[in-house]
């Protein structure tokens, strides 16, 4: 696997309804990992996005 081919969304730019996901995964308390792996997402794209957003996500378990 070359690089860059790690995650098929690399870059991509959040949609409405990753986003409206991502926020209600994130209010659920649910954990990084299993909210990228829901938004086929890298862990550090969802973190930042939050990060962004100002919202909270459950530390790792």
């Amino acid at each position: 696997m070359a690089s860059g081919e790690r995650f098929e969304r690399h870059k991509q730019p959040w949609r409405p309804d990753e986003l409206d996901k991502l926020r209600t995964l994130a209010g659920k308390g649910m954990a990084l990992k299993a909210i990228a792996k829901a938004l086929t997402r890298s862990e550090e794209s969802v973190k930042q996005r939050a990060k962004e957003d100002g919202l909270k996500i459950a530390k790792l378990r």
